[in-house]
């Protein structure tokens, strides 16, 4: 029997199209994308039983019908940076919570980080985690494997034994490869295999120099029960002001250090890719010298690619070959390519004021300048994608200090709200920032609604308003400074490989 999805009486929406339509999905795969106001169910019926009959399977067809009801359809997003603690950490977030927390907040597919107990270092690890993840029929999930062995920084012996297929990405995620020496020894081998490195930009000296400055501020927060993931819940007029300025100051001159971290390691891991010619991408970028050192990197692969097809076109003119055409080849010696990610925090929230200050991320929330530099950044093309860091922790360690918030069920309408909503992309835009960039980062026939892509849809309503209340989420983790803020755009199904999951 097979099995065929046709959602109808929709708006279509993906990088190309914003459009009322309908869309047949069959095993898996999206079949044909009907565009037009399709809300009679025997028409569409109709239309869907015919390409069906073209295809010699409409009497062997089982066709579930689903009414959109006007709703948007549009390619399930992408995540290529989530935390799901497991191994090891469990009590923090698992598998089977994080894809809940997935797939409610429109994701179909995440990119799991090493930083885990034990350590994912090896390809047998990695697939443990995988084939544990794909059982549970959730979200599509990959998990990415640390740069050094056990994060201890010297050996990248077992990035041998990867393949792109099942490990697309590995990162340092957490920490930093100190050692020039050894990120080049390790981008090379990447090169050789077409995986992706994934960066956590920051130098670990400046990084150690901020540390005492956090910790001081933490022992203040904790005295005066300050919760460290910001947001309204403390009246901080209870709290004497020299107090207050202590913790703030402290904050002040460790989050200058870490903007200098990245800065550094930004630059430093751009010009080892070079060197190494393998694809980078820059995790959680937050600062307006990141943001302006990976623009220049662009620019010159982009004149080096003109550069490179200005010289065939002399060749061939010199050659008598002028207006014949020629295949091109790239431009870029060794395959050198740079990406980078925001984050629905840093792309909304301001880390210099109240109550954002203490609320501790690394990297730490930046000034409203970095945040609306990275908003141009969106604007011009020069991030390619939206990526939650979602970092799930106990409140007891988040209270502690554990650096990150829980965010893959408030992106969408975090992003819809401050980006769309906000005349500063369109709604097209965002979607290629949250599903069709990530799937060609990640080389996956997804992101699109286009005949003979993944199925993997995500039903939203762009203009509902609603509140989040961190009690209501599927992940374990609950520390998030949107806590009672209203965001706008919500989640209200998902399917993976036409298979309704949420």
């Amino acid at each position: 029997m097979t099995n065929a999805l046709l959602i109808y009486n929709a708006r279509l929406l993906d990088e190309n199209m914003e459009t009322p339509g309908a869309i047949l999905s069959v095993e898996g795969k999206i079949r044909s994308v009907f565009q037009g106001f399709f809300t009679d169910k025997a028409t569409v019926e109709a239309l869907a039983k015919s390409v069906l009959s073209e295809d010699g399977i409409v009497s062997d067809t089982n066709l579930e019908l689903y009414d959109a009801k006007g709703l948007t359809v549009t390619p399930s997003f992408i995540d290529l940076h989530v935390h799901f603690r497991d191994p090891g950490l469990t009590q923090k977030e698992d598998l089977e919570s994080g894809l809940k927390a997935a797939v409610a907040g429109g994701y179909g597919t995440v990119v799991c980080m090493p930083n885990t107990n034990p350590v994912v270092s090896s390809f047998e690890a990695a697939m443990e985690v995988k084939n544990r993840g794909t059982k549970l029929g959730l979200a599509n999930i990959f998990q990415s494997v640390s740069i050094t062995d056990n994060f201890e920084g010297k050996s990248v012996e077992h990035l041998n034994n990867l393949d792109r297929e099942n490990v697309p990405l590995i990162t340092e995620d957490g920490h930093e490869v100190a050692s020039s020496a050894v990120m080049l020894k390790g981008m090379k081998i990447a090169a050789e295999k077409g995986i992706i490195v994934s960066c956590h930009c920051e130098d670990p000296d400046l990084a150690a120099a901020a540390r005492p400055h956090r910790i001081d501020a933490l022992k203040l927060m904790e005295q005066w029960h300050l919760p460290a993931w910001g947001g309204t819940q403390i009246d901080t007029n209870e709290i004497p002001v020299d107090i207050i300025e202590k913790i703030d100051s402290s904050l002040t001159e460790a989050n200058e250090l870490l903007q200098m971290a990245e800065d550094i390691c930004t630059e430093r891991n751009i010009q080892i890719a070079r060197q190494a010619g393998c694809h980078v991408h820059m995790c959680h970028v937050s600062t307006v010298g990141s943001i302006e050192a990976i623009r220049r990197a662009k620019q010159e692969l982009s004149d080096e690619a003109a550069d490179f097809y200005t010289d065939m076109a002399d060749a061939a003119y010199e050659a008598g070959l002028e207006g014949r055409a020629f295949v091109p080849v790239p431009a870029v010696e060794h395959g050198f390519s740079v990406t980078c990610e925001v984050t629905p925090h840093h792309i909304a929230l301001t880390g210099t004021e109240e109550p954002n200050i203490r609320a501790l991320v690394n990297p730490p929330l930046r000034s409203e300048e970095d945040r609306l530099f990275i908003i141009d950044a969106i604007r011009d093309g020069t991030v390619d994608c939206i990526a939650t860091d979602h970092a799930p922790h106990t409140l007891e360690d988040k209270a502690k200090g554990a650096p990150g918030f829980t965010g893959i069920e408030a992106s969408y309408g975090v992003c819809n709200k401050v980006l769309v909503k906000e005349g500063q992309i369109s709604a097209k835009r965002l979607s290629q920032l949250m599903s069709a960039n990530p799937a060609r980062i990640l080389h996956l026939n997804k992101g699109l609604l286009k005949a003979g892509f993944d199925s993997d849809l995500t039903l939203l309503n762009p203009d509902e308003n609603w509140i989040v209340d961190s009690k209501q989420f599927f992940s374990k983790g609950k520390a998030t400074p949107f806590e009672g803020k209203t965001l706008t755009g919500k989640v209200k199904a998902v399917f993976i490989s036409g298979r309704q999951v949420f």
